[in-house]
């Protein structure tokens, strides 16, 4: 067993503080994914923001995000995890002063999209560093467990926090209360979390990054337009185009590269790319569907947009509880069944939801959402475990961006192909049944728009036909939502199909060279060692169990104690990988 020197010790009987330090960084990163929302009444009142703006205000932090996930992970492997995060968690708290401050629509527009670099440093950072702390596979996935409640809730609390506080205070409160999260993060940041960083990080790959930047971009900036622009759109179709000819371009150059930013062998293991598919279509949904109940809590049933954030805190406490819970199911029956038990779940929520009723629905909503959010809570942290796991430790920043990007791109998509879909089926539906009432063409050209431009028109008309309007355009929404909820129940089916057959039930973690593999363990850990090739792990597994072959022989340390884990399970360390 490998002794930890005294340093070494203390910060791992500190690992639990430290991964709370990293569960505080990304909570405000998810809050402020849907903290701003319920602020947008006030930007327009203070700002004077369009609705061009208020749209760009919204994502352009979202576009920035996402787009720079892949190179900001990368930059981490390479410099340093720790730097990566203390970076992008100052870049964050300036943005977040800035924003509070802004003066014009334009300006928070700019700044917001400041904030998005932040996060993009931020995100990746946390779940390597984790990854990197928590060495033992029990641990670590425990760890991850709660980094994925966090995550999972954060969106939800958003509504909340951000009605609280406009309740007490002007809209710039939504952007200052970042600031002592951020304070204290940097602090613990400091004292608690090692230095770590890929030993072996090749020069840095600009060609990859400019093309792993654009294409992303390109592409999410056509999913954002698209539900207001439309789907045929020539601007909407030559931005899928480009974006998708340039990410074409992003695989080809990082598989001939010699120092490729993101090594594209690592979709050849199916826990790694099953576990990526699972993630994104769980996000899909789920933001996808929790953006339509939004709606349906305030336009049909009436709440204000605190009470509708505060009716959907079960669901965020579902995850909060069930998340941290799942990696522990995975340790009695394995990845494949817990994953894909929860996949089936969430499907069979989203079924159940889309049978709400029109009046008193909220009953009804809270025990099929939890449902689905239960099965989703089963997804997140094996999944992602999964695509770490299956990766080695000096590459859990790349890792880490990956399954982040797949989160940021899964839900952008789900909100804007569901939202679609939901527009796409109540836009004809509220024109005929306005159109049949005798309602004025003003009132049915404000429904098409959306159903909260139906309800406020129709307050205007006269008492009676203004509740039959208003019940009319009601029924349109809700019979879309329920054929959209169903579609979102058909990718979730679909995951699950992908992770019954792809995603193995149980898998050997990747590992660096400097864990060293041992010979009985060598043959499962091919399906984890996505890049290396298997005849050469085999040939020298057989090496080292037939003759004594000395490390630099093989390439591979032998283990001195051949049944002890090669990995101490009790420490995070050394703080900075090295080749044996």
């Amino acid at each position: 067993m490998q002794v930890m020197t005294a340093d070494e010790q203390r910060l791992h009987d500190r690992r639990w503080w430290a991964l709370a330090t990293m569960c505080m960084s990304i909570l405000i990163l998810g809050l402020d994914n849907t903290i701003l929302n319920i602020a947008i009444p006030a930007l327009v009142r203070d700002l004077h923001a369009s609705t061009s703006q208020l749209q760009w205000i919204v994502d352009g932090y979202t576009l920035v995000f996402a787009g720079l996930l892949l190179t900001a992970g990368s930059i981490g492997d390479r410099f340093g995890r720790k730097g990566a995060l203390t970076v992008g968690l100052t870049i964050f708290g300036l943005g977040s002063l800035a924003s509070a401050l802004a003066g014009s629509a334009n300006m928070l527009i700019f700044t917001r999209a400041f904030m998005g670099l932040g996060a993009a440093l931020v995100m990746p950072a946390t779940l390597s560093l984790l990854t990197n702390v928590f060495r033992d596979p029990k641990e670590r996935a425990r760890a991850i467990g709660a980094w994925a409640a966090v995550v999972g809730a954060a969106s939800a609390l958003g509504p909340i926090v951000g009605g609280f506080l406009l309740q007490h205070f002007w809209w710039g409160s939504v952007f200052l209360v970042n600031l002592p999260v951020v304070a204290v993060a940097l602090i613990a940041g400091h004292l608690l979390l090692p230095t770590s960083r890929d030993p072996a990080a090749p020069r840095l790959d600009p060609i990859g990054a400019l093309l792993s930047i654009t294409g992303l971009v390109a592409l999410l900036w056509a999913v954002i337009q698209a539900p207001s622009a439309g789907w045929t759109d020539p601007g909407v179709l030559g931005a899928f185009g480009l974006g998708g000819l340039i990410v074409v371009a992003f695989v080809l150059w990082e598989g001939s590269s010699s120092h490729p930013m993101l090594d594209v062998r690592f979709f050849r293991n199916r826990r790694f790319s099953a576990a990526n598919v699972s993630i994104t279509l769980v996000f899909f949904a789920m933001l996808g569907a929790s953006f339509i109940i939004t709606q349906y809590l305030q336009t049909v049933l009436g709440f204000d947009a605190l009470q509708a954030g505060f009716r959907m805190l079960p669901m965020a406490i579902v995850l909060l509880v069930v998340a941290p819970l799942a990696p522990r199911l995975v340790e009695r029956v394995g990845t494949k069944l817990v994953v894909g038990s929860g996949l089936s779940i969430a499907a069979i929520g989203l079924v159940a939801a889309a049978n709400v009723p029109l009046t008193n629905g909220y009953p009804h909503l809270v025990w099929s959402m939890s449902l689905m959010s239960f099965g989703m809570a089963l997804v997140m942290a094996p999944a992602t475990e999964s695509i770490m796991g299956s990766l080695p430790r000096s590459k859990a920043g790349i890792g880490s961006a990956m399954n982040d990007t797949t989160r940021q791109m899964g839900g952008a998509v789900g909100v804007a192909v569901l939202g679609s879909v939901l527009a796409s089926s109540y836009r004809p539906a509220v024109t005929s049944k306005l159109t049949a009432l005798g309602a004025p063409t003003s009132v049915v050209n404000a429904a098409k728009e959306s159903i909260g431009g139906a309800v406020d028109a129709a307050s205007k008309l006269p008492a009676p036909l203004a509740r039959e309007a208003t019940v009319a355009a009601q029924r349109a929404f809700v019979d879309a939502l329920s054929g959209t909820l169903i579609l979102a129940a058909v990718v979730i089916i679909i995951s699950a199909l992908v992770v019954f057959a792809f995603l193995p039930a149980r898998a050997v973690d990747a590992v660096d060279d400097d864990d060293g593999p041992r010979p009985e363990t060598a043959l499962d850990g091919l399906a984890s060692l996505a890049f290396a090739e298997a005849e050469q792990v085999l040939e020298t597994a057989v090496a080292e169990e037939a003759q004594e072959t000395e490390p630099e022989t093989t390439g591979v340390r032998r283990d001195p104690e051949p049944h002890a884990d090669p990995v101490p399970s009790s420490g995070p360390f050394p703080l900075v990988e090295k080749r044996s």
